[in-house]
């Protein structure tokens, strides 16, 4: 695949999204890819506006939704080319339905959108999000293996709703025991990488604070830049090697946030 762009963004249900902005950012995004979360629509139930800007955009929209809670979740991948084949889900009986993860397969590269569980430190949620990062580390190792032996790059990107390290949290002393930073969640984070799988952001913004993804909507968080560093895009070696810049789309003021999260743009130079 030649140069391309791609965009990830937790759009926080996008029928609110649209009525705030999300619909122009879609219009002025030059991305090849905008993989999007916590859709929380259907196809039939998306916006009019938001329909329209795929068509006017040429966009191919596959997307995952939530057929256990109505309203809930769901991912999609926008792309400028037709899949050539897609997957819903990763193969465990207990996820499925759950409209947390969807890939396409591109030219030479496949593009996964992640809607990682959010958690609660001793609670049954948490437990859930544990058995997720269980299975999902064992579908990631399978798929970086049999895209190497097809010739083939894997980005996946989305909400991973854990920041890796200190830097990536603004409060990080007050956050060590909270979900979305626990130490066994971020060393599953570090053994991704080990494994061979690139955070490319921090790679491409190795010293400094975040760049933030996400802001809580209480207090002045958003003012304070008191964020998270939680959603990624991490790639398997020959696709990280391509990557040369990225940028987090933080929002000028609080009054013109679509969502709690900002997208977050890599692009990959060609082979």
């Amino acid at each position: 695949m030649p140069s391309f762009t791609v965009s990830s963004v937790n759009v926080n249900g996008v029928r609110a999204a649209a009525a705030k902005g999300f619909v122009e950012w879609l219009a002025a995004t030059s991305a090849d890819v905008v993989c999007l979360q916590e859709v929380r629509a259907r196809p039939e139930e998306l916006p009019a506006a938001v329909r329209d800007e795929i068509g006017r955009g040429g966009w191919s929209l596959t997307q995952a939704t939530c057929e256990t809670v109505k309203g809930r979740s769901g991912v999609a991948v926008l792309s400028r080319e037709e899949p050539v084949a897609v997957r819903v889900g990763f193969g465990v009986a207990e996820f499925e339905g759950s409209g947390r993860y969807v890939e396409v397969d591109l030219p030479g590269t496949t593009v996964g959108s992640l809607y990682l569980p959010k958690g609660g430190a001793g609670t049954p949620k948490q437990d859930e999000k544990d058995r997720f990062l269980t299975a999902f580390a064992g579908y990631l190792d399978e798929r970086r293996q049999k895209s190497a032996a097809d010739g083939r790059e894997v980005l996946v990107c989305g909400d991973w709703n854990i920041a890796p390290a200190e830097a990536d949290l603004r409060n990080w002393r007050g956050n060590v025991a909270n979900s979305g930073f626990l130490p066994h969640e971020r060393a599953w984070l570090a053994e991704l990488a080990a494994a061979g799988w690139t955070d490319v952001v921090r790679a491409l913004h190795p010293d400094v604070d975040g760049p933030y993804t996400w802001w809580s909507y209480r207090g002045r968080a958003f003012d304070n830049d008191a964020g998270w560093r939680i959603d990624h895009h991490y790639a398997t070696p020959g696709l990280a090697a391509r990557a040369e810049h990225a940028v987090v789309d933080r929002a000028l003021s609080y009054d013109t946030r679509w969502s709690d999260h900002a997208p977050v743009t890599v692009r990959f130079a060609g082979p």
